[in-house]
């Protein structure tokens, strides 16, 4: 069973259009769907922990999703208990969950701000991820930068569509989808064994 380093980048890729899709659209059966998809595919875990990391994270989502009355607090304890999930499955990642949900949750944040902001650059969404990516993987920052920054070309697009009226058949999807496949194409280079 592929695990967090030898994960399907395509398969990663397509089931992460489907939940920012699904997220932005309110559709939370199908975005639970979608990350049960991405839980299994992207760690590896047992049917049972990726069906509760799954539900972890689109609990995280829906706290997230308000705008502009969120509550942070509760989308990292959520990520806190999900990367507790991976640390106890695997064997490839030595974190602490505190810290994994922390940054996680830091570029949830500075999209959010980048998304209604254009005085947010994207140049430091692309350092939350490559922190987040360096911690979580223990690797060099520069090796990860390349996913980092394809995901925030994947988050400008996912930004436009939404601004389009979220609709399924708009192409800006499919550019979507290619930038996040190319993310974690980029990513699994610089994990991967």
């Amino acid at each position: 069973m592929p695990g967090p380093r030898d994960f399907d980048p395509v398969k990663v890729g397509n089931l992460e259009t489907d939940a920012w899709a699904a997220y932005y659209r309110h559709e939370w059966r199908t975005f639970l769907t979608a990350a049960v998809g991405m839980v299994g595919a992207g760690f590896g875990m047992g049917r049972r922990r990726t069906l509760y990391g799954a539900y972890l994270v689109l609990r995280a989502n829906q706290k997230w999703a308000p705008y502009p009355d969120n509550d942070p607090d509760a989308c990292r304890d959520l990520m806190r208990r999900f990367y507790l999930l991976v640390a106890r499955d695997s064997r490839d990642l030595h974190i602490d969950p505190a810290t994994a949900a922390r940054l996680e949750v830091e570029w949830w944040r500075l999209h959010r701000a980048h998304q209604h902001d254009p005085g947010v650059p994207g140049s430091e969404l692309e350092q939350s991820l490559v922190d987040l990516y360096a911690y979580v993987y223990d690797a060099d920052p520069e090796d990860v930068r390349p996913a980092a920054a394809a995901r925030v070309e994947a988050m400008d697009i996912s930004d436009a569509w939404v601004a389009n009226g979220c609709d399924r058949l708009d192409p800006l999807l499919a550019q979507e989808r290619r930038a996040l496949v190319e993310s974690y194409t980029a990513l699994r280079r610089a994990v991967g064994p």
